[in-house]
């Protein structure tokens, strides 16, 4: 039997989902998705995710792949499934892909983005949608230290403990840091991430603007040297899935 696949590009705000996956006795943005689908369909089709996002994280672009077993109009189910979904989820667009794509494996890499408020005080318009950090940034510095991401490196002391990944090794291809006004932008860009690895590399660069590491420091961990305090985990209503890369 012919069936077809396709690729719906979707955005949301993650504050109020325990994360991307589906859970037993959670909200979360799959579920959302999945029961949108059901309405607008009568069935519910096997998805795939192009990842995992935790509690609170947002996306700018996040993907999911699924067949049909005939020809949809793509525009008509955008619209349709943004009929059925909460207005903090939306559906961007739906293409058409070929048989063998997949949302996850086929991906070549990510995009995140962690956005950071350096003011006094603090934007309500971007509660749990930024960090507050009060003490000063200078992003001239921060993107000169987050260099040192740049290349194939061995990622163990920058993931959570509660990941299960053998291979830690990643290649990183875009790190930087810049600001417009109040609000600071790190960037990273690589070929996949670990567990909580965009938070942690958010973190030591804002340990390096306390004045609790540097960029040698950073080189260290990198080559070798064990997690340890100094490397924190910034909260995740900051972090942004910006980009899944095909």
């Amino acid at each position: 039997m012919t069936q077809f696949n396709y690729l719906a590009d979707i955005s949301f705000v993650g504050t109020a989902y325990h994360g991307s996956q589906i859970q037993k006795n959670a909200v979360t943005v799959q579920q959302m998705f999945q029961d949108a689908l059901l309405a607008v369909l009568g069935f519910l089709p096997d998805i795939k995710c192009c990842s995992r996002t935790d509690t609170g994280v947002h996306a700018r672009h996040f993907t999911i792949s699924f067949f049909l077993e005939r020809q949809r109009d793509c525009n008509r189910l955008v619209s349709a499934l943004n009929a059925h979904l909460p207005f903090d989820i939306r559906v961007l667009g739906i293409s058409s892909v070929p048989p063998e794509f997949h949302a996850r494996y086929s991906s070549k890499g990510k995009v995140y983005e962690y956005l950071v408020w350096n003011g006094r005080v603090m934007d309500p318009f971007l509660t749990d949608r930024a960090l507050h950090f009060t003490p000063a940034i200078d992003e001239r510095k921060l993107a000169d230290t987050a260099e040192v991401f740049i290349g194939k490196h061995d990622f163990s002391s920058f993931c959570s403990s509660r990941s299960d990944v053998e291979d830690k090794t990643r290649t990183v291809t875009e790190a930087g840091v810049t600001r417009d006004g109040d609000l600071v932008r790190f960037r990273f860009s690589a070929d996949g991430f670990l567990y909580n690895m965009a938070r942690i590399m958010t973190g030591s660069l804002l340990q390096v603007s306390r004045g609790k590491l540097d960029k040698s420091d950073i080189l260290l961990y990198l080559n070798g040297k064990p997690r340890d305090s100094l490397l924190i985990t910034v909260p995740a209503c900051g972090l942004y899935l910006t980009e899944v890369l095909y």
